[in-house]
C-alpha cells in the first residue's frame, strides 16, 4: 500500500492541496468508483484552489487595508450619489488593465475610504496587488525614511503594486517637499500602474 508514502511525497512537495483531497478521496468510498483521470483531476483542482487562496491571503495581508470592505457590501440605497453603472464598470477591473486613476471625493462620512478599499479588495481577488496608505502618514515615513537612506527604495516598492490607495487627501496643505515627493510617487506610477485617491475636496453640485 503505497498511501502513505504518496501522503508523505505530496507534503514534501508542498502538495498540500493534493494531499488533503487524497486522504478524503481515501475516506470516501463514493469515489473509488471514478476513473483515474477524474480522481486525478479532482487532487489538482484542490491544488490550484489552496495555491490561489494562499495567493490572495498574500496579497490581502500586503494591501494593510485598515477595515472590511467587500464590493458585495457598498450600499448603493444611501443618498451619496453613487453611480451603480459607473461603480459596476469599475470592479470589472478594466482601468487597472489600462492604469488609470480614480478620484473619489466628498464630505466626511460618505464613505468614500470603504469604496476605496471595496474596489481594492476586489482588485486582489483578481489577481491584483493592492496597497492602502493615509497620505498624512506617508508623508511622515517618506520624511523618515530620508533620513535613514530608505527613500529611493520606499518610492520603488510604492511603485510596483497594481493599485495604491492614498486616502485622506487634502487634510492639510502641503509644503514644498510633500508636494515633490507625490509628485515622485504618480510620476512612477503615469501610465503603469493606477492610483485612487479619496479626498474632502469637494464641491456641491
Amino acid at each position: 500500500m503505497l498511501t502513505h508514502p504518496t501522503l508523505q511525497k505530496l507534503h514534501d512537495l508542498r502538495l498540500t492541496g493534493m494531499a488533503a483531497a487524497l486522504e478524503e478521496q481515501l475516506n470516501t468510498p463514493n469515489l473509488q468508483d471514478l476513473e483515474f483521470h477524474e480522481r486525478l483531476g479532482l487532487l489538482v483542482e484542490r491544488e490550484a484552489s489552496v495555491r490561489h487562496n494562499r495567493r490572495l491571503q498574500l496579497r490581502l495581508k500586503q494591501a494593510r487595508f485598515h477595515q472590511p470592505a467587500v464590493w458585495e457590501d457598498i450600499d448603493f440605497k444611501s443618498a451619496r450619489g453613487l453611480d451603480k453603472t459607473l461603480m459596476l464598470q469599475l470592479a470589472g477591473g478594466q482601468w487597472i488593465t489600462q492604469h488609470l486613476n480614480c478620484l473619489i471625493t466628498g464630505p466626511t462620512g460618505a464613505g468614500k475610504s470603504y469604496l476605496a478599499t471595496a474596489l481594492a479588495h476586489k482588485a486582489c481577488r483578481d489577481g491584483y496587488g493592492a496597497r492602502y496608505l493615509r497620505l498624512p502618514r506617508l508623508l511622515q515615513n517618506l520624511q523618515q525614511a530620508r533620513g535613514d537612506g530608505s527613500y529611493v527604495k520606499h518610492l520603488e516598492q510604492l511603485a510596483r503594486f497594481d493599485v495604491l490607495i492614498l486616502d485622506d487627501w487634502g487634510l492639510a496643505v502641503l509644503d514644498e517637499t510633500a508636494q515633490r515627493d507625490l509628485l515622485e510617487i504618480l510620476d512612477d506610477r503615469f501610465n503603469r500602474r493606477s492610483t485612487v485617491v479619496t479626498s474632502q475636496l469637494w464641491r456641491e453640485q
